[in-house]
């Protein structure tokens, strides 16, 4: 009986050994989470109020929701909010196609090349929007860029691109494409590894080609984690990538009637007016929207698929 329990009490440290490593691996994002996300809600009141810094944030006046007229009665409002809408939904869009294509093509592949071609692609997830705002004016510099010596030799009249506002929706969806493709493309190939071998072997057995595995078992076993980073993206709709919007157009004003969204414009007005209530203001406002859009969007799946739902 003794020796049961010293099996018993073994087993037991195991298992809370186990849970303490995965509680030390996960404390970084937990910390992260909790500075990033949970100790900002304690200044959401200064989205109410006058803000002071003499006064701080308790001490401010409160002004109700005077704040939230600095967005929604300017004239930019409604052009920053649809470009914000539009980017987010082709970015989404565009990078889920792709990942798709791209973690199929992978799972198809054997040996080192595998290896290869996912460091190329996940590789750009790595860096920062300044070094890819260089890498693109390196591209598109008026006169030094590599561009107008491809256009020069090509005989065609070179371009002013960062005064061109008309071809900015491309260059960025491809500049997003570029730099987040790879990490999409990794977690939808991790799905697919761990997708029962014997299906394809079945399929393989009736004479399935590798689309139609694609296309019959692939794409339906790989609904429910599309589906959950949807609805996270979704949520995100209303808040752009600021680092993608600011520093790869380089803060052209020339090109801010199709690269300005709601982030950049809250910084700018921040910057010149000052007004922390202001920003708080629209930050909230973008929170909200972005519940309420992930609670639709889940129902809107549950209904159509219960057993996809993100809860």
């Amino acid at each position: 009986m003794n020796s049961r329990m010293r099996k018993g009490g073994t087993a037991t440290g195991g298992v809370g050994a186990k849970h303490r490593d995965l509680f030390l691996l996960s404390l970084p994002a937990l910390l992260l989470t909790l500075t990033f996300s949970y100790l900002p809600l304690l200044g959401l009141p200064v989205a109410f109020k006058k803000f002071r810094f003499d006064r701080g944030i308790f001490g401010s006046a409160w002004n109700g929701f005077d704040n939230f007229k600095f967005f929604f009665v300017s004239d930019n409002a409604w052009r920053v909010t649809r470009n914000t809408i539009l980017y987010n939904t082709g970015f989404i869009v565009i990078t889920l196609v792709c990942a798709l294509v791209l973690a199929v093509l992978l799972s198809e592949m054997t040996g080192r090349a595998v290896k290869v071609y996912q460091t190329t692609l996940f590789l750009p997830h790595f860096l920062s929007w300044v070094v890819v705002g260089y890498i693109v004016l390196a591209l598109l510099e008026p006169g030094r860029g590599l561009m107008d010596d491809v256009m020069r030799l090509l005989g065609r009249e070179a371009i002013n691109w960062y005064q061109d506002a008309g071809r900015w929706p491309y260059i960025l969806n491809a500049v997003n494409l570029w730099k987040t493709v790879g990490f999409s493309t990794l977690v939808y190939y991790a799905g697919i590894i761990g997708i029962n071998p014997a299906y394809y072997e079945a399929a393989e057995i009736d004479g399935a080609g590798k689309l139609q595995m694609a296309w019959r078992i692939t794409l339906p076993l790989l609904a429910p984690l599309v589906v959950v980073l949807l609805i996270v993206a979704i949520g995100g709709i209303f808040r752009a990538d600021f680092g993608l919007f600011y520093f790869v157009p380089n803060n052209s004003s020339f090109l801010y009637s199709t690269t300005d969204v709601i982030d950049t414009y809250v910084f700018r007005a921040l910057r010149t007016i000052g007004d922390v209530g202001m920003s708080a203001a629209v930050g909230l406002y973008q929170s909200i929207v972005g519940f309420v859009l992930v609670v639709a969007t889940n129902a809107l799946i549950r209904r159509v698929n219960a057993d996809h739902g993100l809860w």
